[in-house]
């Protein structure tokens, strides 16, 4: 794993180890003498050779880890990343009571959690079926009560009518594709990932959207890429006003909060 370029290798052998033979890691440490079964050194050769092809483990696994739950994941939807739980926290707050919609919900990540978290009514939305089916998976077993949309960003939605809009949206420049991890650029679906030359396709047609469907007092809270705040902030206008911009780890200005006017 190591000579293939794969980063963290010993950690990624461990995992991929611990699904084929259907053990937990701590276990497999414990009983370092156990030999493998056939059919389980066949699937972990397999999965070696896909990783080794650079499909991102969690697609091997279907599995990735969110707010301290376990969401299955697959090629059909982006793999959720742990500054989103930033999104996360900064919705909670507003998100007890009303109408929360996730726009692009993919794997239903925000969506689920936020349903578990405050209770609330959730409804996601997506464009794609294949995200939507791994949503409602996902809400199914974690026994979230969400409601789900096929649909285009907010269009579905009349005036004044959410309490809360949220959204991950694309935001990669199309021009930024080659500097990609290859495990980011050949796996995961390019509707999640791009929009447009300077990555604000997306935010774009959304933010006017928001403003139009929130309710006077409503919230806006949105993850941006990396240099985007400002840009973003302006797109605001008259009708929704910035509240709060929130910083990643890595010092990043990743979520953006906004309340609509009164």
């Amino acid at each position: 794993m190591k000579k293939g370029g794969i980063s963290v290798p010993r950690l990624t052998a461990e995992v991929l180890l611990s699904f084929a033979t259907k053990q937990d890691r701590s276990y497999l440490y414990a009983h370092p003498e156990q030999q493998l079964r056939e059919v389980e050194w066949i699937h972990y050769g397999r999965y070696l050779h896909e990783r080794l092809k650079n499909k991102p483990t969690q697609y091997i696994t279907h599995v990735q880890e969110f707010y301290g739950r376990d969401f299955f994941v697959s090629p059909d939807v982006l793999i959720p990343r742990p500054e989103t739980e930033h999104l996360v926290e900064a919705s909670l707050p507003f998100a007890r009571k009303g109408i929360v919609v996730d726009v692009g919900t993919g794997s239903g990540a925000i969506a689920v959690t936020l349903a578990l978290e405050s209770g609330s009514n959730v409804i996601a939305v997506d464009k794609s079926p294949g995200a939507l089916s791994v949503a409602r998976r996902n809400a199914d077993t974690l026994g979230a009560q969400v409601s789900f949309l096929q649909g285009d960003a907010l269009s579905s939605f009349g005036d004044n009518s959410v309490t809360l809009v949220v959204s991950n949206p694309p935001y990669v420049a199309r021009a930024d594709r080659e500097a990609l991890a290859p495990e980011v650029r050949d796996w995961e679906p390019e509707i999640a990932l791009f929009a447009g030359p300077d990555g604000l396709d997306f935010h774009r047609k959304l933010v006017p959207e928001a403003a139009r469907v929130l309710k006077p007092g409503g919230h806006f809270v949105l993850e941006l890429g990396a240099g985007q705040c400002g840009t973003v902030v302006a797109m605001l206008g008259g009708t929704l006003r910035k509240m709060n911009v929130i910083r990643d780890l890595a010092g990043i200005e990743r979520v953006l909060v906004a309340e609509r006017m009164k």
